[in-house]
């Protein structure tokens, strides 16, 4: 994506370890966590629920994704995939603390789980934790292999505010959500479903890569079924699906509803991130949305405020006409679409009402050291939650290979 700064970035390269990439949540009273520190709902200002049905704890957790890190605690405790609550996904390959919930489970039971890999420090009785109510993440980032860039330079061009792009991780591992979310918003079920079972584009497995290709050549969901990879849970399920009943707009419904949205997010951000560019492009990063500050000074997408921060929509059918600027008209006409084309009447479960997004994310607590000897670079900062920590550091490095276009829609 477009950078904003004009400096000569430092080059190099992140996540050689999970060491080198550490997050720390920033929850929702604006605590920001640390690592190996057992906490009490007291400690993070927040009022044990006795009677509540939900246990609130904070895991700690190094190569595992949230995801996947709060399935295993479940299943320990006996209990499933509907039953956790987080606030936001951390990445993979790093070293992150956050608070999560799981629905029934008993304090003393979450504190004694023992996972490699994974620690629970600290637990008590709550009413759970909601999607994106964390407040933002604290980031320690080392950068190896760099080059000697004008970090200088780039922070007083960016004087605090660096682009609120979506990065490529919201466009799925083979950049290809937004594509299968046309299909859907467009009611071209089959397309959808043949474009994330064999896609193959981006994808890095050559066990999956060849298994795509065979489905798309042989089109044998019941053969499939032996040889799909077993860690392509998602893709099984919806071949197993369509080797019970060939509807494919059901098939989609066999998924988790919260990846089948992923699908339609993927075009909202795409229109977002087309916006975003064509705006530092021409120099127009202003706007009549404002966005207010929540306790952290980072952008609030429930408040406004005159002199805030500048937004603009993600485009849903009920985002107001006059919210929708010419740039984003420009993105959806390159798509075919309209804003009206997000109420997905054949499969309204997936529809999106639209949201407004910060513009530009503000970073703050910045630090750097340079370790010459190693070429390396140290970077501490934070960021609103939402916000992608690699894209502000694109902005230093100006190594990121992820564009525009380098996203699937067709």
């Amino acid at each position: 994506m477009l950078c904003l700064s004009k400096s000569r970035g430092t080059g190099g390269s992140m996540k050689a370890q999970p060491e080198d990439f550490i997050v720390r949540e920033i929850t929702n009273k604006g605590v920001t966590l640390e690592l190996q520190k057992v906490y009490s709902a007291q400690d993070l200002k927040e009022e044990e629920a006795k009677e509540g049905r939900f246990c609130t704890f904070v895991i700690e957790k190094r190569n595992w994704n949230t995801i996947n890190a709060l399935l295993a605690v479940a299943k320990r405790l006996g209990h499933g995939r509907k039953s956790i609550g987080y606030s936001g996904i951390k990445d993979r390959s790093a070293l992150t603390v956050q608070v999560a919930s799981i629905f029934g489970a008993e304090p003393e039971a979450v504190m004694r789980t023992r996972i490699k890999d994974l620690s629970i420090n600290g637990a008590w009785k709550s009413d759970g934790v909601e999607m994106g109510s964390n407040l933002g993440n604290a980031f320690s980032i080392r950068i190896r292999d760099t080059i000697n860039g004008d970090m200088d330079a780039t922070l007083e061009e960016l004087s605090g505010m660096a682009p609120n792009y979506f990065d490529a991780q919201r466009f799925g591992s083979r950049l290809n959500n937004a594509a299968v979310g046309l299909c859907i918003i467009e009611g071209r079920f089959e397309d959808a479903v043949m474009e994330f079972l064999t896609g193959a584009e981006n994808e890095t497995s050559a066990d999956a890569i060849a298994a795509r290709k065979h489905l798309k050549e042989e089109q044998d969901f019941k053969q499939a079924m032996e040889y799909f990879p077993r860690y392509l849970k998602t893709e099984r399920t919806v071949i197993s699906a369509l080797c019970r009943e060939k509807n494919y707009a059901n098939a989609l419904r066999a998924m988790p509803r919260g990846i089948s949205l992923l699908f339609i997010h993927a075009v909202e951000s795409y229109i977002f991130n087309a916006e975003l560019e064509s705006r530092i492009k021409a120099g127009d990063l202003s706007s009549g949305i404002r966005l207010g500050s929540n306790i952290a000074g980072f952008p609030d997408s429930k408040s406004a405020s005159e002199d805030g921060f500048p937004a603009a929509p993600l485009i849903g059918y009920k985002t107001d006409e006059n919210a929708v600027s010419g740039y984003a008209e420009e993105a959806m006409g390159k798509l075919g679409i309209n804003k009206e084309s997000f109420l997905i009447k054949s499969m309204p479960e997936l529809s999106m009402k639209g949201d407004v997004r910060a513009l530009l994310m503000p970073f703050r607590d910045f630090s750097y050291a340079n370790e010459e000897e190693n070429h390396a670079l140290n970077l501490n900062f934070s960021l609103p939650s939402g916000s992608y920590a690699t894209i502000f550091v694109n902005e230093i490095t100006k190594s990121s290979a992820f564009s525009l276009g380098s996203i699937r829609t067709r």
